[in-house]
């Protein structure tokens, strides 16, 4: 089988257009992925104070796009989980699941103790994380079962009957986004953001520590192949020019929109226990980072790292994901998917529209990168 190709978006904001505008043309944009062969649609989860986000509740949004779509997969990803109670959610993925008519996938994860702050919830870190794993223990167990029970530390549950089941068995598949390690342990498959240099090494260590945990040659719970990719933000045009001039403008507001609203609601309210300028980490979870074992020549030394050339970058986001929009012509991204290839990677995910971009600058893109580049990759 050949690369398969995904979609990642926030929906954000767009200068001169309604929300009802934005959800329209975001709609249409999945019906042209779904008719052109994309595995599947990732829609991540973000709140208030945050702006890069209009649809926060991703389960409404995704409910119409089921409507309108008959092959690609549907995928929230990820619910923050420590914002949801497990009835509600494991009630909605079982609608969602029949609504599409299988095509729901579920990614998960705990989100931010700043995000859980705002929402009211344990921003606490290490209760966040407890949270967390106690609410994807009950999602998953009320998925896969006719009753729940449950005695923990967050939720009681006592052979409450489950009267909605999902249409997959024992549960749509799963993911996890920007730790493999995390992925692997749980069989789910895994998403990151970054660099190509450093994806080759999560590619190399995902691959290991899923038969390490799941056993050579395992499939996930729903018998399918792992999948594991990178997010990759594009801008394609028919001149290297055309596509850098579109691309700067919406990746400056971009990474505006993804840092800079909550970090100010944070200092106006002198929240410096949850925004301390680095993300607090809970203690335990694996580190994000491969490590020297999966780098090349076995070194932690940076200059022995191989360095795959992505073309036509614009900006680099010099934080800890590292990662960049890729901008240029067809030819371009086309070398750029060759060193991605090279990583032993499966899966492609595509941020097509992003920032303050005019959608019709994202549909160019869209069509180049449909007609010019996925056929290279699909066989």
């Amino acid at each position: 089988m050949g690369l398969q190709f995904g979609v990642f978006d926030h929906i954000e904001p767009i200068p001169g257009q309604d929300l009802g505008q934005v959800y329209s043309d975001r709609l249409s944009q999945i019906e042209r992925f779904d008719s052109d062969g994309f595995y599947a649609y990732h829609l991540a989860e973000h709140h208030t104070p945050a702006v890069h986000s209009l649809a926060p509740s991703q389960n409404v949004f995704l409910a119409a796009a089921s409507q309108r779509t008959d092959r690609i997969r549907l995928n929230p990803c990820i619910y923050v989980l420590p914002l949801h109670h497990p009835l509600r959610l494991i009630e909605e993925i079982c609608m969602l699941d029949h609504l599409s008519n299988g095509r729901l996938e579920v990614g998960v994860g705990r989100g931010g103790v700043l995000e859980a702050y705002f929402w009211g919830s344990d921003w606490d870190v290490e209760q966040n994380l407890a949270k967390y794993t106690e609410t994807l223990e009950v999602v998953k167990a009320g998925l896969s079962s006719d009753s729940l029970t449950h005695a923990g530390d967050f939720y009681q549950f006592d052979e409450l009957p489950m009267r909605l089941r999902p249409k997959q068995v024992p549960y749509p598949p799963m993911w996890y986004m920007r730790n493999v390690e995390t992925a692997a342990q749980h069989g789910m498959n895994s998403i990151i953001v970054g660099n190509l240099s450093g994806f080759e090494a999560n590619v190399k260590r995902y691959k290991e520590l899923w038969e390490i945990y799941q056993g050579p040659g395992a499939k996930t719970a729903q018998g399918q192949d792992p999948k594991i990719g990178l997010v990759s933000h594009l801008v394609l045009a028919d001149t290297e020019e055309e596509a850098a001039a579109a691309a700067e403008p919406a990746w400056e507001q971009y990474l505006w929109n993804l840092f800079t609203p909550r970090r100010l609601e944070a200092e106006r309210r002198g929240l410096s226990e949850v925004w301390g300028g680095g993300e607090v980490r809970p203690s335990g979870l694996p580190d994000r980072d491969a490590g020297e074992k999966y780098l090349t020549n076995n070194s932690s030394d940076s200059s022995n790292v191989q360095q795959r050339p992505e073309p036509g970058q614009v900006v680099e986001h010099g934080g800890s994901a590292a990662f960049r929009v890729i901008a240029g012509t067809p030819d371009t991204v086309r070398s750029y998917l060759d060193e991605y290839v090279a990583t032993g990677a499966n899966y492609f995910v595509c941020g097509f529209h992003f920032g303050n971009m005019d959608s019709a600058v994202a549909e160019r893109s869209i069509d180049l990168f449909i007609k010019e580049v996925m056929p290279h990759y699909l066989d």
